[in-house]
């Protein structure tokens, strides 16, 4: 009960850090570009669930990191033709279409998350109930962001009392499961970074000890130490995160982020620009974001941040 309180806490103080939470469940936002060695189910190494071999790789593929998998790539729907009663299609979908502000489909996807989970629950308790929670905070993110922070967090909130629910029964079964611990322990660790009086080191412990894959663990606790102020060890967690998924460039666009908080600005700079590497590979309000904060960096006499922003976009 003290936990969901405080849940409601932050929520309502932070209200931009719920949807930011949303995503980070549902997909780990666009880092979730699972190796083919993880493929089928890249969380367990024993006692493997029923994922399938082709869930796990769908966001590595170009025309889903474009924003085009429901335009004209249809190449990549094949996932949602033989995996559609996998939730985490749905809850990777909604992540993308948040990150692309495409509100309609990301709604569609958050449903179709809570539907697909309610499904699991059969045959997969601790999924469908984890999945049944993330769908939720889906559709909490979509409020938020159409019905706006006053009208939208009221209906918001009294959805919190359902993801609670499914996340204890999830816990219930096993608390220490890779995948449970990697998406409770992002959100946890959400919570801890913006309460008095509440203590990361619980959340950074779940996710080292328990999260799995490795790399998106370390992602996360990289994102904590960020998030605190931590900076070298921010650096130390991003690093490992690396040697696992040496090519991801939200990993170089992070690095590149508590590069700068560490005065490396020109090492920074590099990092942005290995990001932006991959510009036509991934969504434009994200692009946007690090074209920006690497013209910021590099703070160039005379050049024009907006401009230069622009030109990049209009090029892709």
């Amino acid at each position: 009960m003290r936990r969901r309180r405080r849940w409601v806490a932050t929520v309502a103080r932070h209200s931009h850090r719920w949807s930011l939470a949303a995503v980070a469940a549902a997909g780990l936002s666009w880092g979730l570009a699972i190796p083919v060695a993880l493929a089928g189910d890249p969380f367990r190494s024993n006692d493997s669930h029923a994922i399938g071999d082709r869930t796990p790789r769908l966001p590595s593929r170009p025309c889903f990191r474009m924003g085009i998998m429901w335009k004209r790539g249809r190449s990549c729907l094949w996932p949602l033709r033989d995996e559609a009663q996998e939730p985490m299609v749905h809850a990777m979908l909604a992540a993308m279409a948040y990150l692309d502000e495409d509100w309609e489909i990301l709604l569609q996807r958050a449903q179709s998350t809570q539907r697909t989970a309610d499904a699991l629950l059969q045959t997969d308790p601790l999924r469908g109930h984890l999945y049944a929670a993330v769908g939720i905070f889906l559709e909490g993110a979509h409020l938020l962001k159409t019905e706006g922070e006053v009208s939208g967090m009221l209906r918001a909130l009294t959805m919190l009392d359902r993801v609670f629910r499914h996340l204890d029964q999830a816990e219930a079964i096993d608390a220490n499961d890779p995948e449970l611990s990697l998406i409770k322990g992002y959100m946890d660790l959400m919570l801890a970074v913006n309460l008095p009086f509440s203590d990361p080191e619980v959340a950074i412990e779940r996710l080292r000890n328990h999260g799995a894959p490795d790399y998106l663990a370390e992602r996360g606790i990289a994102l904590g130490y960020r998030d605190l102020d931590r900076n070298q060890q921010a650096l130390e967690a991003v690093n490992q995160a690396l040697q696992g998924a040496p090519q991801n460039p939200e990993l170089f666009y992070l690095k590149a982020q508590i590069l700068r908080r560490l005065g490396q600005d020109q090492d920074s700079v590099s990092f942005f620009t290995q990001a932006l590497d991959y510009a036509e590979q991934l969504p434009q309000p994200i692009v946007r974001r690090i074209a920006w904060e690497r013209c910021r960096t590099e703070r160039e006499a005379g050049v024009n941040c907006t401009a230069q922003v622009r030109d990049i976009l209009s090029s892709l």
